[in-house]
């Protein structure tokens, strides 16, 4: 298991991003087939998403490759931000299928229509839900451990895609004991109201990280740990201190700025080799952070309008 995970953990966004548009491909291939030979509007709602899952996984391609250029004269802190406008773009295209789903699902609930052929289409739903959620299960892990929101995002989307299928076989199993029609319609509007949902927290988050979001209270509680294995008193008088500490996120990229006040009369070397090995102990415990210190005298402050320290 362990070389498993190691194996998988070197797999990078862009390959499974293109791992996601060939499965989207054979998954719209087999569902439409599936909604063709039963003519179930369940299963023509599976597979409208699966054309969603498409775009998306076209969308979000773009936007990592994006976020994996090099900074430049006019975007000095990288275009790491490019993997929220993936999110969120997903997100809408979720809502947008949901829709489309509930539209063609209420012309079925008033005008029901019999299902056929149950067996090859419910046994096509079931296969390509199987290769999207193996797909999910290591988008999950290579997302956490790369900590791409572009790629968590697809890889929730993929999660949304079988629980629909598996809502739609429940509900064509029902249909098949029961004998009431209108039942495809409704799984095909619970459906939709599922996906919905999952859309918003996508746009959401999207729009959380675009208006420069604090890091995760973990990585914050990482960077106090840090900082106080370096603070210093003799007696009751602080030596060495930080405050006006502020973070944001930016896709994989985490950014703390602060000061680090230490005493005046200290040389300028000495200073600048204590915050050369405060920014590395940040950027060891903490991956992908970028640390700005800024180097203050204990006996000046510096004072903003809103207070912003740790302690």
């Amino acid at each position: 298991m362990n070389a498993l995970n190691h194996w998988l953990l070197k797999l990078s966004p862009t390959t499974l991003l293109w791992t996601s548009v060939v499965v989207a491909v054979i998954t719209i291939v087999m569902k439409t087939l599936a909604w063709y030979i039963t003519d179930s509007v369940g299963l023509l709602s599976d597979a409208m998403e699966s054309f969603v899952n498409l775009a998306s996984a076209i969308f979000a391609l773009i936007m990592v490759t994006v976020a994996q250029q090099p900074a430049d004269e006019e975007h000095p802190y990288g275009h790491h931000k490019a993997e929220y406008f993936s999110s969120g773009f997903e997100g809408v295209l979720i809502m947008g299928a949901a829709a489309a789903i509930i539209w063609a699902s209420m012309h079925r609930i008033f005008d029901p229509q019999p299902v056929v052929e149950l067996g090859w289409g419910l046994s096509l739903s079931v296969a390509s839900s199987a290769l999207n959620g193996i797909l999910a299960w290591v988008m999950f892990k290579v997302a956490k451990a790369q900590r791409s929101i572009a790629l968590e995002a697809d890889a929730k989307h993929l999660v949304t895609d079988v629980w629909t299928s598996a809502g739609v076989v429940i509900g064509l199993l029902l249909v098949l004991f029961t004998g009431w029609l209108w039942l495809d319609a409704v799984v095909a509007m619970g459906v939709a109201l599922n996906i919905l949902k999952e859309g918003f927290e996508l746009i959401w988050r999207s729009s959380q990280g675009l208006m420069d979001e604090a890091v995760e209270p973990e990585v914050l509680a990482q960077i106090k740990e840090v900082l106080d294995g370096f603070e210093h008193k003799r007696g009751e008088v602080e030596i060495i201190r930080f405050d006006h500490i502020t973070t944001r996120q930016a896709g994989q990229r985490r950014f703390v700025d602060m000061h680090m006040h230490m005493p005046a009369s200290w040389s300028l070397g000495r200073a600048a080799a204590l915050r050369t090995s405060v920014e590395q102990a940040l950027m060891s415990a903490v991956p992908g952070l970028r640390a700005s210190i800024q180097l203050l005298p204990n006996d000046v402050e510096a004072h903003f309008d809103d207070v912003r320290d740790l302690k």
